[in-house]
């Protein structure tokens, strides 16, 4: 779920050409599928090293190039990243675009250039995008911006791009586990939803029907509203001890209420969280190991 804070437009970009940005995608499509922590739609951390948890960032360069220095995964082995809700940025203007494809095809480059280190989680931003389902923002269709976006930097050649676009989606895991107690994902089902969820979408890779309004990959990625109490209730049934989101607009960068952070990526506010994996955590611990974006120089 996209804020209302736009990021700061960065219109430059080093040019890419169509053919290598598809490379890219298949490739670390690939990846995301052949992961060895993957299993069905989950992936499986360990108890060693450091693992940075983001938010939406909705095309936000700036704050990813920020989190590529903090995470400086060229000296830093044992640290992991986990991104998710890469694509469509917040438009200021009819006279903006939406180059959140940017943003995209660095990150599957990041994928490529470190794949036992960066990671991705299916959204319902993306979602939509694979499935064509559209979302309005101020009157906006976002499908019709990216697309729009993706014609400006690829010309004749952006529908190879978009396919190849879903192609990257379509092999997105649904969430993260770590033995540390935490469980990691775009968002939480709704309150109404929880108890008929279908947990076992986490042990098989989603289906037509899991990703569809009504299936359990939908409701996974598209649910809101959550209170102290269904919060408890979905951490005992999935056996966790916090959830650690995004989806839910964070004016300041992420909030916790009782075993639920929510963390926001995609503005100047933005926040990401460092997490020890050797150690469990309190969730007055969490909150307080959040970083904002601003802090990284």
């Amino acid at each position: 779920m996209r804020m209302n804070i736009a990021p700061p437009r960065e219109e430059a970009s080093v040019a890419i050409e169509p053919d290598s940005a598809c490379r890219i995608l298949k490739e670390a499509a690939a990846l995301n599928r052949e992961d060895p922590i993957r299993a069905g739609s989950l992936l499986r951390f360990g108890a060693a090293g450091q693992l940075v948890m983001t938010g939406d960032m909705h095309g936000h360069l700036r704050n990813f190039e920020k989190l590529q220095r903090f995470c400086a995964l060229e000296r830093s082995p044992g640290r992991s990243v986990i991104l998710h809700e890469l694509i469509h940025q917040e438009l200021r203007s009819a006279d903006e675009r939406d180059l959140s494809i940017d943003l995209l095809v660095r990150a599957a480059q990041w994928k490529t250039e470190f794949p036992d280190n960066v990671f991705f989680l299916q959204s319902n931003h993306e979602l939509a995008q694979l499935r064509n389902q559209e979302i309005t923002k101020g009157g906006r269709s976002v499908l019709y911006e990216f697309a729009q976006g993706v014609a400006y930097r690829f010309g004749r050649d952006s529908d190879a791009v978009l396919r190849a676009v879903n192609d990257y989606i379509a092999s997105l895991p649904l969430a993260a586990r770590t033995q540390n107690g935490l469980f990691l994902c775009h968002s939480l089902p709704d309150p109404l939803l929880m108890e008929s969820f279908d947990a076992t979408v986490f042990d098989r890779a989603p289906t037509s029907a899991d990703l569809a309004p009504g299936g359990s990959a939908y409701s996974l990625v598209w649910g809101r509203f959550h209170t102290p109490e269904v919060v408890d209730y979905f951490a005992k049934r999935l056996g966790v001890e916090h959830f650690i989101v995004g989806h839910t607009p964070q004016e300041f960068g992420h909030s916790t209420q009782g075993r639920l952070t929510i963390i926001a990526s995609d503005h100047n506010h933005g926040a990401f969280l460092p997490i020890d994996l050797s150690h469990k955590y309190t969730s007055e611990q969490i909150d307080a190991g959040v970083r904002k974006f601003v802090s990284v120089a």
